[in-house]
């Protein structure tokens, strides 16, 4: 690696440039290691109906019912899948997973490595339903596994698995808890003996313990570019990385290497001390511009997961998705506005029409999840947050289907088919498609209007 000493000096505009480029780069492992803090940072009190997915590194919590009007930890939470976390540190040696049966049901087990990047996702797209045993391994691991092990090498000694199970309503907490029970995860040196005790974990009453998003995007240039030099040591750079981790040794960030931005010279210091607000401001114009709107959805495709040399979706992700899957996975069309820009009224009523041709064409399910304007699940008189293809709806003589989109039931006849709206105020919603088919992800098919009916 070239020494940022030895490089000429740039110009003040390009110094500034690189600054900028240094913080979306940097930005999603810095969100990714204060969320990892977080998260691993457990109260004594949690108890096993928690809906916090936190446990101590190497060691699984799985989320025991859906969200509600109460829960605020996360925005735009689903009501689909119950939630399998898992921070892993593979820097001494391998974490061995056993996972059962599924019995069929759907489920993703995707595994992110610190710089967002989902490596590998076994679960019922990729490696089927039928009970396996997988190993993450660090990046420099050489050794053998037992047999019938399936290996997955993790870019970066710490990741996260975020595990999804298809959950088809509050009468199938059993069967799923029963699944989320068969998940264990055990070092490679003590699996198969039966003497491991789980991870225990260290809890810091002093840990801000706020939305880690907001704790990044509140820090000033000495905290986020010393907390990013310091990751940089132990987590490598992508193979793709190199053109920018050459831009970024000329202004001094070079992995390995010590970072003290007050030693800098003032011109180089102001153009670190500047960049925090400036790349916020790049970020936030490029959240806007996210994704192709077609009939009022916001279609977010490729890339998504995997991200190559595209730092600043990676950042766009990072910042309003962290965990996000490929959208070969998943997919989440956003209605943030009716089509015509205006915002939906919670006191209008509204209707989805899906031709008989044109449902959501989703291999494993589809929803339609309503949020407030805090982007989180609305009190309802129904205690229903979400409406899909798992539920009792009813079908048009011709085939087609009819969404009831408005805060009052609709006909008695139609309450099967309705998503209430928040009492009062804005709102907006979100089209999961789990598994979705080649129509989706080539672009041949979107989701009809949101029409107004009042």
């Amino acid at each position: 690696m070239t020494k940022a000493a030895t490089i000429p000096p740039l110009s003040a505009e390009l110094t500034q440039e690189i600054a900028i480029d240094a913080y979306i780069f940097a930005f999603p492992i810095v969100v990714m290691e204060i969320t990892r803090r977080v998260l691993t940072n457990v109260p004594p009190a949690s108890g096993a109906n928690s809906l916090r997915i936190q446990a101590p590194m190497n060691r699984f919590t799985h989320m025991p019912r859906f969200p509600d009007d109460n829960f605020n930890a996360v925005v735009r939470p689903n009501a689909d899948t119950l939630y399998s976390a898992l921070w892993f540190d593979v820097s001494a040696e391998p974490l061995v997973i056993s996972v059962p049966d599924s019995g069929g049901r759907y489920y993703l087990l995707p595994m992110m490595d610190m710089w967002t990047h989902v490596f590998a996702a076994p679960g019922s797209r990729t490696t089927g339903t039928h009970a396996q045993t997988i190993a993450i391994t660090g990046p420099d691991w050489d050794g053998d596994l037992p047999e019938g092990v399936r290996a997955y090498r993790s870019p970066t000694p710490l990741g996260w698995m975020i595990g999804r199970t298809q959950t088809n309503g509050t009468d199938d907490y059993p069967a799923v808890r029963n699944f989320q029970a068969g998940i264990e995860a055990v070092p490679l040196s003590k699996w198969g003996d039966g003497s491991y005790q789980l991870a225990e974990g260290a809890f810091d009453p002093a840990l801000d313990m706020r939305a880690p998003s907001d704790q990044v995007m509140s820090m000033d240039a000495p905290q986020f570019f010393g907390i990013f030099a310091g990751l940089l040591r132990t987590n490598p750079p992508h193979a793709d990385d190199h053109a920018m981790i050459d831009r970024l040794a000329h202004i001094g960030l070079v992995p390995g290497e010590d970072f003290d931005l007050a030693s800098l010279d003032p011109e180089l210091r102001a153009a670190f001390e500047a960049a925090p607000a400036l790349a916020q401001r790049k970020l936030g114009i490029a959240i806007s511009r996210t994704g192709t709107l077609v009939n009022g959805w916001r279609m977010i495709g490729h890339p998504m997961g995997t991200y190559g040399i595209d730092y600043m979706r990676r950042a766009v992700i990072g910042y309003f998705g962290l965990g996000a899957v490929p959208v070969e996975d998943a997919i989440y069309p956003s209605a943030l506005a009716q089509a015509d820009g205006k915002l939906f009224d919670s006191a209008a009523k509204y209707v989805m029409h899906f031709e008989r041709d044109e449902l959501p064409p989703a291999r494993a399910f589809w929803s339609l999840t309503m949020y407030n304007e805090k982007q989180l699940f609305a009190a309802n008189p129904i205690d229903r947050f979400a409406i899909g293809d798992r539920d009792k709806l009813r079908f048009n003589e011709d085939g087609s289907l009819d969404l009831y989109i408005q805060r009052d039931m609709p006909d008695a006849e139609w309450k099967s088919n309705w998503l209430p709206a928040p009492a009062s105020g804005a709102f907006s919603m979100n089209l999961r498609l789990y598994w979705p088919t080649s129509a989706v992800l080539e672009g041949d098919w979107a989701p009809p209007t949101v029409k107004r009916l009042d």
